[in-house]
């Protein structure tokens, strides 16, 4: 896989780090070797009666990885019939607040509760200073526990570690290889941006039997096309354009103009549509696609239906649009 370049990571996935825990009162479903549930499937940032911001995770045994944390994500978990406490990893794609949302909630839930192990955030650069502020957020109800209890005043960061990872970090857990790059939901045109500093990451998660990648939110990108060569599984984002626009001035009917333009423009360039989601998985020759972060959101067969036909237009293996809390 030809990479800009390669950072090795290897991941606190000891013994120590990633022992099971002790039961909790949430049971934990039986898994196979590895399951993928898309937790939540709407593209933000509204939200929806139905679908929950974009979340996802990765079963491994009794270990779970956290795969974006949209609004929604710790509730959904225990939907799914996992505990915050099963956690091992969170990995962020990108620092917009529907992929984030969730993350305070989680962070601060499992320091309520005492989790017993830590748990890891690998995010793009930015989210140590984002953490920090998730800290900050929490330091009142950490106070007033101390102050009114007499509980011993422990750090917020007392169950949370940061790692920032960018384009080209290869992660090496237990069994389980992450391999990281940048793809092009940045950026407006003639814009000049530090891609150093601002980057929006899709992963490939590759294991003992089988290869997933995840999109996260992109726009055509060769170089997420690389990442996902004859991966067996591509999570991918997909977006109906003009219903888009045409929603995005609905919601926003006293948008200046101008701005209403340079979002439109973000849309349509750095977003898939379901005929670019099924050339790219052509390009890749990734055996199945997955649709999440799916914008409309409709839950009705027919219409959804006619989405998966506009992917087949380009791309002839098996294409599902997900459901929250469906499994893979």
């Amino acid at each position: 896989m030809k990479l800009l370049r390669i950072r090795i990571i290897v991941a606190m996935a000891c013994a120590t780090c990633f022992a099971a825990i002790s039961p909790s009162s949430i049971a934990q479903k039986s898994s196979p070797a590895n399951e993928f549930i898309t937790l939540g499937t709407i593209a933000g940032p509204y939200p929806h009666p139905e679908r929950s911001q974009p979340a996802n995770v990765l079963v491994r045994g009794d270990d779970t990885y956290l795969i974006d944390a949209g609004d929604g994500a710790a509730g959904r978990l225990v939907t799914a019939g996992y505990s915050m406490h099963s956690l091992r990893a969170i990995f962020i794609s990108h620092l917009h607040f529907d992929h984030i949302g969730g993350l305070p909630a989680l962070v601060g839930l499992r320091y309520q509760t005492t989790a017993p192990e830590p748990v890891t955030i690998y995010g793009p650069p930015g989210t140590r200073q984002l953490v920090d502020a998730i800290f900050a957020f929490m330091q009142p109800f950490i106070d007033t526990g101390s102050a009114t209890s007499g509980r011993t005043r422990d750090p917020a960061e007392r169950d949370t570690e940061v790692v920032e990872i960018r384009d080209g970090d290869v992660l090496q857990f237990d069994g389980m290889t992450v391999t990281v790059v940048d793809n092009t939901h940045f950026g407006f045109p003639g814009i000049d941006y530090d891609r150093d500093r601002f980057q929006s990451l899709s992963f490939r998660f590759d294991l003992p039997d089988r290869s997933i990648v995840y999109t996260g939110d992109t726009g055509p990108s060769e170089a997420v096309e690389e990442l996902a060569r004859d991966a067996d599984i591509l999570v991918s984002e997909m977006m109906d354009m003009d219903w888009a626009v045409a929603n995005l001035r609905h919601e926003n009917p006293t948008m200046p103009q101008p701005v209403f333009e340079r979002v439109a423009s973000h849309l349509r360039a750095h977003h898939l549509t379901p005929v670019q989601v099924g050339e790219m998985a052509t390009r890749a020759n990734v055996g199945r696609v997955v649709i999440t972060h799916f914008s409309p959101g409709y839950t009705d067969p027919e219409l959804v239906d006619g989405y998966v036909q506009q992917v087949r237009t380009a791309y002839d293996g098996d294409v599902v649009i997900a459901n929250d809390l469906d499994r893979f």
